[in-house]
């Protein structure tokens, strides 16, 4: 089981000091993708980073410009693309003046309205300053982030470790209230699996998702996320040793107990793991039929 943290203390556009070097102001933007809102991060004194400014909100960019008033915000980071991160990176940045650093994605989705949503919107316009897709380093007086590549949720993804205090702006990627969408073909399965190892490897004391509280116990936090993925994975083994089955036939097989109002949002779950076993080399798909090979 994941052992979920969910309770927060908070008020909309109050900031909040977090720890040390971490100031947070929560936008009120609340939803089934977005738990009690966008957690924008402000890094540092005096000259600041903002971490997911969150969306075009007029009155969540005056709590920022207020949280940060009498400093200079040097940059703007952005986890990824989705429209409760980035849109307001731009209002924030004619305000400060700050560029605005994350990694812009390849080969932008179009909108498919046949396709049920799992998650936020796209921001399509986003484009950042200074890119950091393959890695980098942002710093400040007494504060430096180290930007890792984790893409999975989207191709993306930016996580951003702050060194003094050993902990990480894990974005999307590992978040204490919810598992993580993965939803193709920006969503990446094998792909996101590689990353939570990644961070896994790093030994972080507490990840600051962009929603919800901190994980403090990350390690076995990271090891029940991978563990629940692996699980629904080896479940799609199992039900194809029965015979080739499609995903609409499999999902009300292994999401019976689930309310079938969710069977569709489960299907792109399915179709993200069903791409990793093909890439495996452990199904194969005939005609939109799975069977093991």
């Amino acid at each position: 089981m994941i052992p979920y943290v969910r309770e927060i203390e908070f008020e909309y556009g109050r900031c909040d000091q977090v720890s040390p070097l971490i100031r947070r102001v929560i936008a009120n933007n609340p939803s089934a993708f977005t738990f009690v809102g966008t957690g924008t991060y402000i890094v540092g004194r005096g000259e600041v980073a903002v971490i997911d400014p969150g969306p075009d909100d007029p009155a969540h960019l005056a709590a920022i410009l207020a949280a940060v008033a009498g400093e200079r915000v040097t940059q703007i980071l952005i986890t990824h693309h989705h429209s409760d991160h980035s849109p307001l990176a731009r209002p924030l940045q004619d305000a400060t003046g700050a560029p605005i650093i994350g990694c812009a994605v390849a080969h932008p989705e179009a909108a498919d309205e046949s396709v049920v949503r799992m998650e936020a919107d796209h921001d399509t316009a986003f484009r950042p300053d200074v890119s950091v897709c393959a890695g980098g380093t942002i710093s400040g007086p007494g504060w430096t982030l180290e930007a890792i590549p984790t893409p999975g949720h989207t191709s993306n993804h930016i996580c951003y470790a702050l060194q003094e205090e050993n902990c990480l702006f894990s974005g999307d990627h590992i978040m204490g209230w919810s598992t993580t969408v993965i939803t193709p073909p920006d969503g990446d399965m094998t792909a996101y699996l590689e990353s939570l190892d990644l961070i896994r490897a790093r030994g972080f004391d507490t990840l600051w998702p962009t929603h919800g509280p901190p994980i403090r116990e990350v390690a076995a936090f990271i090891d029940a996320y991978r563990a629940h993925r692996q699980e629904r994975i080896d479940q799609i083994v199992h039900a194809l040793q029965a015979g080739p089955a499609s995903i609409a036939e499999l999902v009300p097989r292994l999401y019976a107990d689930v309310d079938p109002r969710l069977w569709p949002a489960a299907s792109r779950s399915m179709l993200a793991a069903m791409i990793h076993l093909e890439r495996e080399g452990r199904i194969r798909n005939e005609a939109g039929a799975y069977a093991l090979v």
